[in-house]
């Protein structure tokens, strides 16, 4: 296990290696909040979701990630379920490797993981009921009433069994961000009242987790959560949700992270003004902002669907040369995002997306006009 987190002289000392891209405006601060570490980020993270489950794709995984903490890329987001725990061992040996080489030190990378969903281990079993059955439920982790949708968990019992695979799978004493991974998933079949206390369940353990060093912030990774209307049953409350986490632990609670699509087929992040502060409708990102709450973006070329045929106009105003980079430089400008996370399986696409982090971001006045035309 490696042990130690990202703190704040950590990622200081990884952004000034890279003079250029620090001068270009490619790392900021996460999220500031009085009494805790202001962590450094690069405006684009690794994605670790899409791939094959195989071994050729763990090397692919494994040169890449190697590459980017290498070339300005500190942010690295995973979840036990991708690619049946593959992509969090991929992680685990381009960082041990390169951490042992000297080229890395621990405290200068987040690593970002998320569970909820159940995983198989390494492939497809033969009969997935069987090990789920064998795996979770006659070892007494899994209660089958608190999983939703036959796919889905949040029971304390059950992430902290994932939390210890992750740290396993790893080998990190401390996981830097630890998700609820599409939390909003429940409330297809649950009340809102039990929700809430479900949440709260969560959050009490994930509480703990911090206590015991075995995470260092907790938050939700979601898909529609917090980027629907108010009115549909996946709907998120941030306010809500972060007085779960005062009700936890008071003012000094760990939940600092949120997790949602942002692209420009995704934008609502920013258009839509579905959360209250005090009263007054505000955007996601707005109430996250005022909240202390880091926003990672997801989906920021929407799965290859955003590398062409974007409106001539976008790539104009932003200034790329394709639509590719004119997507990413979309994302990673717009304001109250921390990181813009882009699915990178291949070095070459790592140093394609980093050609995009060497130009400063889009002014926000802009950035605007892009809703003005």
């Amino acid at each position: 296990m490696l042990e130690g987190f990202a703190t704040e002289a950590g990622t200081s000392r990884y952004c000034d290696r890279f003079h250029s891209l620090r001068d270009a405006g490619h790392f900021r601060r996460a999220h500031n909040v009085p009494g805790a570490d202001q962590l450094w980020t690069s405006s684009i993270g690794l994605g670790t979701y899409l791939g094959e489950a195989d071994s050729a794709f763990d090397a692919s995984y494994e040169q890449a990630i190697a590459a980017a903490l290498r070339s300005g890329i500190n942010v690295l987001d995973t979840a036990i379920n991708y690619r049946h725990q593959r992509s969090e061992r991929n992680i685990s040996s381009a960082l041990q490797s390169l951490i042992a080489s000297g080229e890395i030190s621990r405290d200068e990378v987040l690593v970002c993981t998320k569970a909820g969903y159940l995983s198989f281990d390494g492939e497809v079993p033969v009969d997935p009921r069987a090990y789920f059955r064998r795996e979770y439920i006659e070892s007494g982790i899994l209660d089958p009433a608190e999983v939703a949708g036959g796919m889905h968990c949040m029971a304390p019992a059950y992430l902290a069994d994932q939390i210890e695979r992750s740290r396993k799978n790893l080998m990190l004493g401390t996981i830097d961000v630890f998700y609820l991974h599409n939390p909003e998933s429940q409330l297809g079949e649950v009340s809102r009242d039990e929700f809430r206390s479900r949440i709260l369940r969560a959050f009490t353990m994930l509480e703990k987790a911090v206590q015991e060093n075995k995470i260092r912030f907790y938050g939700m990774a979601t898909w529609n959560g917090f980027r629907v209307a108010a009115q549909k049953r996946e709907f998120l409350n941030l306010a809500e949700m972060i007085e779960v986490a005062r009700q936890a632990a008071g003012e000094d609670h760990h939940f600092r992270f949120i997790q949602l699509p942002f692209s420009l087929a995704m934008p609502e992040a920013f258009v839509l003004k579905n959360q209250s502060d005090d009263g007054k409708a505000v955007s996601t990102l707005e109430l996250a902002a005022r909240a202390g709450i880091a926003v990672i973006g997801s989906a920021t070329l929407s799965q290859g669907k955003l590398t062409a045929n974007l409106p001539e106009f976008v790539g104009k105003l932003l200034g790329m040369k394709n639509d590719a980079a004119t997507a990413i430089q979309f994302a990673r400008s717009a304001p109250g995002l921390a990181v813009a996370l882009i699915g990178m399986s291949r070095e070459e696409h790592v140093k394609a997306n980093l050609k995009v982090a060497a130009h400063p971001p889009a002014s926000q006045e802009q950035w605007l006009k892009l809703f003005q035309q």
